[in-house]
């Protein structure tokens, strides 16, 4: 069998001021370094885990939550590989905005469907801007024309996708033989685009999937990449109340 975690990084500063992060680089709150901690433990005490590898975006939230973890799994030497296509989404002219003053300017409507519909991505930030990726050197060896100034769901799934078939599949299949598990350490809408590939969620459907942070979910699939079994770490019912706990902060 395959072996796979994936992690959404521990809660942002921005996540707990209510703010439209996407690309720009946030550290975690202190509440989100304790939710990686956390995870770590519930990775550590799982049965039959044994992590090889990791994978992370090249955003800090998402560095800094694996680095925790791991060293609280006692696996801080997995070798890590890094790529922007596992960053969270774009999220264009967005980014950087309170949430709710963003609704009190455009309406809720429309924040909503910039927010949470499939295939309609926000204002894209003007090229001129200094948050423009093609600033930033952690971007330097990337064509221009991938780099995104916004982007909808679809447009996650379609930079995701080649990743996972090019980087983490090779690796969870060269790790079956031995056991080795692969743990997958990124954002709540690049994990949403990998979970709407690997179990087949549909267009609409994907819209209600919340993913909580902190808290691996272990997926484990067969040589045809379907899913045999996929499961939340540790108690389901806390996982399901922090899934309701981001629902509840995504309202507007």
């Amino acid at each position: 069998m395959l072996d796979l975690l994936l992690l959404r990084h521990g809660e942002s500063a921005w996540n707990a001021e209510n703010r439209f992060t996407g690309w720009i680089d946030v550290e975690l709150s202190d509440n989100g370094r304790a939710e990686a901690v956390a995870a770590g433990r519930l990775m550590a005490d799982e049965p039959g885990l044994d992590l090889r590898l990791l994978h992370t975006s090249v955003l800090v939230r998402a560095i800094t939550t694996a680095e925790l973890a791991l060293h609280e799994a006692g696996r801080s030497w997995v070798p890590a590989r890094r790529h922007w296509r596992l960053n969270e989404r774009h999220y264009g002219a967005l980014q950087g905005l309170d949430k709710r003053q963003t609704a009190a300017r455009h309406g809720e409507a429309q924040v909503k469907l910039w927010r949470r519909s499939y295939s309609v991505p926000p204002p894209p930030l003007p090229p001129e801007h200094p948050d423009n990726p093609v600033n930033d050197p952690r971007y330097r060896d990337v064509d221009p024309a991938d780099l995104p100034l916004t982007e909808c769901l679809a447009d996650v799934v379609r930079r995701v996708v080649p990743y996972w078939e090019e980087a983490i599949v090779p690796d969870l299949r060269a790790e079956a033989d031995r056991g080795g598990a692969v743990l997958v350490v990124a954002h709540g809408n690049s994990i949403r685009a990998l979970r709407k590939h690997i179990e087949h969620i549909s267009d609409s459907e994907i819209a209600d999937l919340e993913i909580p942070t902190g808290i691996p979910y272990r997926c484990l699939l067969d040589e045809r990449l379907e899913v045999l079994s996929a499961r939340y770490l540790g108690d389901p019912e806390r996982a399901l109340a922090a899934a309701e706990l981001v629902r509840r902060q995504s309202e507007l």
